[in-house]
């Protein structure tokens, strides 16, 4: 395949699968909330297309398997649904847990956060690529730790995470703030995007801090 033509894939939020011919697509749900009629348009993709599997990722995305290069723009089409952000040097996803709107366990209003920074900031381009996770309760769901920007919430507020990372190399994140309100953490989340764009490196935040150390990181940010 040559790069222009990966390039164009890329671009309908279509990813290659291991048979090297097929392609999965995964519309963009933010928090994981579904319509009936939303289940009912993959459902009928999936069975018009005749798809290998419909999958429920770790990004609380439906992805749908299978489909051939030249249906792509067809089932998108018949989806009527944005790309969720699954590739790219960007924010790749807000996971989210269901919060005081749903569970019993949570202590703030996670989901209310977590939709409010889906809004603002999913797929936004960055140096690095980076994911937000945003739990309602110290169980953590969304395993807020181990993203680069995580919210846990307890009786006092929200307690706000930096530069974890479950990656190859995994990192629990830095504790940086605590007894957040909502706007409290958009305010914070703001600062924290807003410095790695100046700072413009592809580094994650884990490893930024790492290098820089966490003073340092909290002083260039503003934090």
């Amino acid at each position: 395949m040559t790069e222009t033509k990966k390039t164009d894939i890329l671009e309908k939020g279509a990813i290659i699968q291991r048979d090297g011919e097929t392609y999965a697509i995964a519309p963009h749900t933010p928090a994981g909330l579904l319509t009936p009629e939303i289940l009912r348009k993959i459902a009928d993709v999936a069975e018009k297309y005749k798809l290998n599997a419909i999958k429920l990722s770790s990004s609380q995305r439906v992805v749908l398997v299978g489909l051939k290069e030249e249906d792509i723009d067809a089932a998108w089409k018949d989806l009527g649904m944005k790309p969720g952000s699954a590739i790219g040097i960007c924010v790749r996803s807000v996971r989210i847990c269901p919060g005081t709107t749903f569970c019993k366990r949570a202590r703030q209003d996670s989901l209310g956060l977590g939709l409010k920074l889906d809004e603002k900031y999913h797929g936004m381009s960055l140096p690095a690529k980076l994911k937000i996770g945003v739990s309602g309760c110290p169980f953590s769901c969304s395993e807020s730790a181990v993203r680069d920007i995580g919210f846990v919430g307890d009786t006092n507020g929200f307690k706000c995470y930096v530069g974890g990372s479950a990656s190859a190399t995994p990192r629990i994140g830095d504790l940086i703030a605590e007894g957040l309100s909502e706007d409290d953490a958009l305010k914070l989340t703001d600062k924290i995007i807003g410095y790695l764009k100046s700072k413009d490196s592809k580094k994650r935040i884990g490893r930024l801090i790492e290098e820089i150390g966490l003073e340092a990181f909290r002083k260039e940010a503003g934090i």
